[in-house]
C-alpha cells in the first residue's frame, strides 16, 4: 500500500476549469480522475486535503457520487481532511455536523486535521496552511493550527509552488502545484532534505 495526498479537486468548479486551462467542468474533472487512476493504485490511500467542490450541496452531492464509484471501481481508500468549500467543515456550514454521515459513505475517514510520522518526523494535515493564501489577507485564521514546528502538508492556497515562502515547514499539496497526487516517498524526501 502506498499513501498519496491531494487537495483543491474543486470538481464541476467552471471559474477553476478556466484558470486550470479546461475548456469544460467535465474536462477538467476527467484530467483529475485520469491522473489519479495514472499514479494510485488498488489499496492505495489517497488523503484529500479539501475542496473537493465550490459548495453547494448539489455540486457537492454530485462529487461525492463521483467519488464513490471511483472508490468502488479502483478499490483505492479515500481520507478526506474538509476545506473551506465542503459543508462538512464548520467553516463553511454551522450545521456541517449534518453532512459527516453523507461524506463517511465515500470517505474512511472525514477530520479536520490528521497527524502522522513521515521520515522520523511529526507531519500534521490540514486544508489551510499555518500562513498564506490566495487573497491579500489570510482566511479562516480560527481553523488553521498553530505553527508550532511541525512540518504541514496543505492545500487551499492555490499556489503554483510545491513549497511556501512564508514558513520552511509547510508543504503544498494543492492541485494547482502538482496536477496529480503527491506520493509520500516524495513528502518524506523533502523532509529528510529540510528544505
Amino acid at each position: 500500500m502506498s499513501v498519496w495526498f491531494t487537495s483543491d479537486l474543486h470538481l464541476g468548479h467552471a471559474r477553476v476549469t478556466e484558470d486550470r486551462g479546461f475548456a469544460t467542468p467535465d474536462d477538467h474533472d476527467k484530467a483529475i480522475f485520469d491522473s489519479i487512476l495514472t499514479n494510485v493504485r488498488r489499496g492505495d490511500q489517497l488523503w484529500i486535503l479539501g475542496d473537493l467542490t465550490v459548495g453547494g450541496r448539489g455540486a457537492e452531492d454530485r462529487a461525492l457520487c463521483e467519488l464513490n464509484v471511483f472508490r468502488n471501481v479502483t478499490g483505492i481508500e479515500l481520507h478526506l481532511i474538509p476545506g473551506n468549500h465542503d459543508s462538512v467543515h464548520p467553516m463553511a456550514n454551522r450545521n456541517s455536523h449534518n453532512r459527516l454521515r453523507a461524506f463517511l459513505e465515500v470517505f474512511e475517514s472525514v477530520q479536520l486535521f490528521a497527524r502522522r510520522k513521515i521520515a522520523r518526523q511529526t507531519v500534521l494535515m490540514s486544508h489551510f496552511p499555518y500562513v498564506g493564501d490566495h487573497t491579500e489577507v489570510d482566511r479562516g485564521v480560527k481553523f488553521r493550527l498553530q505553527d508550532d514546528g511541525d512540518w504541514l502538508l496543505h492545500g487551499h492556497t492555490h499556489s503554483g509552488y510545491t513549497r511556501d515562502a512564508d514558513s520552511d515547514r509547510q508543504i503544498h499539496v494543492g492541485w494547482d502545484a502538482w496536477n496529480k497526487p503527491v506520493h509520500l516517498d516524495w513528502i518524506a524526501a523533502e523532509i529528510e532534505s529540510g528544505h
